[in-house]
């Protein structure tokens, strides 16, 4: 009333129509990403205004992506957002798990409890579930050379969420070779250094790896060699065109001989830049078929094209940045910022480069090189959509082998750990609980099982027979996940079936601290400035 007072325009939401409002917007939300959930999630088509089409079933897109107009949805929306920031993946489950937290409060609630008690409960089942999850992980030792199989079998469970079997099975060789591909050890895993190009052509299953790069433009000279093999590359930073003076000036010749002799002079500068490349590939190439390529971040003028072309020379001009660090890892050398100190010992090396023209667009490839750092992941497919729906789930797959490598631990998923994390909660934790407290630690536990149930509805099989099953055998003390064909209990470790630790850590730590801000909300006052227009 006292806010009536102060502002008659401002809108005020109670107490319980506030605290329902809160509940009534996660559940929405988790009923719209719910069917997303695990590898027979179904797909969302969301068609922009103008009439352009994604299809996707990956949470991250799907919550930028999506017009949210409800505040308290689009504050759980940021949370799973931000979850796939900080560890790639899990932001699904994230959302249906706050959604259930609430669901599971709503019950409580509406028998008169006061939601503070269920924010305390919460609060001790999150300690206790995170200090159970250290115990349940699976630790996995990251030597100097890790174990491929269990890297391979976290990028499968990642990769079959979000494509179908068949491609997601071949993308994981592929991006488990590109992160051992990149990993040095005793430094942190920069995944810029796999570069995901894409080109609009073949099928999704002629997606694969180039141990190398490939470049989105070829060289711009007619006379230049489309393919070569046992190349020198220089990666250079120098500007191979001329350059106007930044000081306005003017000329005065008398004859043609002197605007000749100041024409010569303009290039000079730009042609002994040229000249001591043209010597170092002399120089290198000398008595022997070896070719010579120079990828460059600045331009190159047409003259300067014409000379380097004459002395057999491919070169490439307006290179990415990120490519100079990548071409370097990749083929060895070092990235030269002048040409005034040329040495061979500058060069890197290729066994292959060659120019792909599709339509408009020239790629080139270089490849076989000898010890990269670097590679490129090939990204084929006959359209947009499919393109965009293979780079989503390759750079969930990349950051999933990455987790895997730095947390040098695993969990065991298809709903395991959810429902071993639930019989602890209910036969240990919850007696160390006084109060009413343990109402709000037996909701926590109820709300973990929101992701095996999600499981077996998305693969259409009966939730209440499969808790049963699944709860009955981690009771006689065996630990089982759900087997999305038959509905049978499965030992995912058996399968293979491994989900991040990080990521599980995440949603345990993000989900129960947003559902106790949104549960602890008692009035919602919509009466900032801009909010209403003056009637």
């Amino acid at each position: 009333m006292s806010l009536r007072v102060l502002n008659p325009n401002a809108e005020v939401l109670n107490k319980s129509a506030a605290l329902h409002m809160n509940i009534n917007a996660a559940k929405g939300l988790q009923d719209v990403l719910k069917t997303n959930l695990g590898p027979k999630g179904t797909i969302k088509m969301l068609v922009g205004g103008a009439g352009d089409i994604k299809l996707t079933k990956d949470g991250n897109t799907l919550l930028k992506e999506m017009q949210i107009q409800n505040p308290t949805a689009i504050m759980i929306a940021r949370t799973a957002v931000a979850q796939d920031d900080i560890s790639g993946d899990g932001t699904t489950s994230t959302v249906i798990f706050i959604g259930e937290l609430m669901k599971q409060s709503e019950r409580c609630i509406d028998e008169g409890m006061h939601p503070r008690v269920l924010v305390d409960g919460f609060e001790i089942a999150k300690r206790a579930t995170l200090q159970f999850l250290e115990k349940f992980k699976t630790p996995v030792v990251m030597g100097d050379e890790p174990d491929k199989e269990i890297l391979k079998m976290v990028a499968r469970t990642t990769l079959r969420t979000k494509l179908y079997e068949s491609l997601a099975d071949q993308l994981t060789d592929i991006v488990v070779n590109a992160v051992l591909c990149i990993r040095k050890p005793e430094e942190a895993i920069d995944l810029f250094m796999v570069e995901l190009m894409h080109m609009r052509h073949k099928f999704d299953v002629d997606t694969r790896l180039v141990e190398g790069l490939v470049l989105d433009h070829g060289s711009r000279h007619p006379d230049m060699k489309r393919r070569a093999e046992n190349c020198y590359i220089l990666t250079c930073n120098v500007s191979l065109e001329y350059e106007k003076s930044e000081v306005n000036a003017g000329f005065f010749y008398s004859n043609a001989e002197q605007r000749e002799a100041m024409v010569a002079a303009e290039r000079r500068q730009v042609d002994e830049k040229v000249r001591r490349i043209i010597e170092l590939k002399n120089k290198v190439c000398s008595g022997n078929d070896n070719n010579f390529v120079v990828i460059n971040q600045k331009g190159i003028d047409p003259p300067s094209l014409d000379l380097l072309a004459r002395a057999g020379i491919i070169a490439l001009r307006r290179a990415k940045r990120r490519n100079m660090e990548r071409l370097v890892l990749a083929c060895g050398g070092e990235a030269v910022n002048s040409v005034d100190d040329l040495t061979p010992g500058c060069l890197g090396w290729a066994g292959l480069v060659y120019e792909h023209v599709l339509g408009e667009e020239k790629y080139t490839f270089v490849e076989n090189v000898k010890n990269p750092h670097s590679c490129t992941i090939l990204i084929k497919g006959p359209n947009d959509h499919t393109i965009a729906q293979i780079k989503d789930a390759v750079r969930d797959g990349l950051r999933a082998v990455k987790n895997t490598i730095e947390d040098e631990a695993v969990v065991l998923g298809a709903g395991a750990f959810e429902v071993a994390a639930r019989q602890y909660l209910v036969n240990e934790v919850k007696k160390t609980v006084e109060g009413r407290a343990q109402l709000g630690v037996e909701a926590f536990a109820d709300a973990l099982l929101v992701v095996p149930k999600t499981l077996s509805e998305n693969a259409g099989l009966d939730t209440q027979d499969v808790i049963i099953a699944l709860k009955g055998e981690h009771d006689r003390g065996n630990i089982v996940g759900l087997n999305q064909h038959s509905g049978d209990p499965i030992d995912p470790q058996m399968e293979g079936i491994f989900d991040n630790y990080s990521v599980k850590r995440q949603i345990i730590n993000s989900g129960p601290v947003i559902a106790s801000q949104l549960l602890l909300v008692d009035e919602v006052i919509r009466a900032g400035r801009n909010m209403r227009k003056p009637t």
